[in-house]
């Protein structure tokens, strides 16, 4: 039986991780710090699942946890992850984002060289590039205290790739899905649309509205993760759809799906306290690396991401207020 340790194990791609890894047959750690296990509540009487305390900027503890859980595979999506927040607060993030990967790879050199190791980069490493779709070849330009701690990482996990761990990044562009917290914009857009169609809410504030992203559905990003770790050599990936869609094209489909077609009484726009000092006009992926070399293909589309995500929403604010789930299906 396999064993792999996650750290971030309590956000979107932590749990959906666990989740394939259980499937697979794997014995998986979870790394986390915090002692809410409210998120992952679901995992905890599994038998193959167990937690293991330890701190991502604190080298000595990822040992330990290395030796307890004798990973084989060890996953690290582990980061202080807001963009916007990365403005506030540059030195914790470069502690939890950048930092973080080098005290994960020297603990892995330190314990068991022969772990495979995946970092989870991000397309917010390309900034504001001229090339346009980025692929791995193209020049990082990063614009956040979040995308620089993210290169620094990137650029440890080749470091130690090249003195001979077996250690990949996956460049990951946008992925959404209902366990997305509220702060990313899809998940604030799908959940303040199902809010106004529930009536408790009448007015969504967003920043920019022309910015545009590769969004893709993040349990497939999930899957790649796991494929990258069992090729014959390591290498970098992009995982993108190879699409860019706009703030404005989530705002469409999200309100589409409870028949509102002029969303605009109902957003209100160009936020100033929701505006990145540097932010990127458009960022779109070219997964073809992937796809050659892994056999990979996303297979949800954008549109429909955005609708399950504001139906998943309905759903839940519907159990939460009469007790009961809404049943139905909006199909605008």
């Amino acid at each position: 039986m396999s064993r792999a340790l996650v750290t971030g194990v309590k956000g979107q791609d932590g749990i959906f991780l666990v989740e394939f890894l259980l499937s697979k047959g794997y014995t998986v750690y979870g790394l986390d710090r915090s002692l809410d296990d409210s998120r992952i509540k679901h995992l905890l009487n599994n038998n193959c699942f167990k937690m293991i305390p330890g701190d991502l900027t604190n080298q000595t503890s990822l040992e330990n946890a290395l030796r307890e859980s004798e990973a084989e595979e060890v996953y690290n999506l582990g980061a202080m992850s807001f963009v916007e927040e990365s403005f506030r607060q540059p030195e914790i993030t470069f502690q939890h984002t950048g930092q973080s990967v080098l005290n994960m790879l020297q603990a892995i050199w330190k314990v068991n060289r022969s772990v495979r190791f995946f970092q989870a980069s991000s397309s917010e490493m390309f900034g504001n590039n001229l090339s346009n779709p980025q692929e791995e070849t193209s020049p990082f330009c990063p614009c956040s205290p979040y995308g620089k701690a993210k290169l620094f990482g990137h650029r440890m996990t080749v470091l130690y790739r090249e003195r001979g761990l077996y250690a990949c990044s996956g460049i990951l562009f946008n992925h959404e899905s209902h366990r997305r917290t509220p702060h990313f914009v899809t998940r604030k857009i799908s959940l303040g649309v199902a809010h106004i169609y529930m009536g408790s809410q009448n007015k969504l504030e967003l920043g920019n509205l022309d910015a545009k992203r590769d969004w893709g559905y993040a349990p497939e990003y999930v899957e790649v993760m796991w494929k990258m770790l069992h090729q014959r050599k390591p290498t970098d990936y992009v995982i993108a759809t190879g699409e860019s869609h706009s703030v404005r094209d989530i705002l469409d489909i999200a309100f589409g799906q409870i028949g509102i077609y002029n969303w605009q009484p109902y957003v209100k726009g160009y936020c100033e306290h929701l505006l990145r000092p540097n932010d990127i006009n458009e960022l779109k992926g070219n997964p073809s690396k992937a796809r050659d070399q892994l056999g990979w293909n996303p297979k949800i589309n954008f549109e429909q991401l955005i609708r399950d995500m504001v139906q998943d929403d309905i759903f839940e604010i519907s159990l939460q207020k009469k007790g009961s789930p809404f049943h139905g299906t909006i199909i605008a």
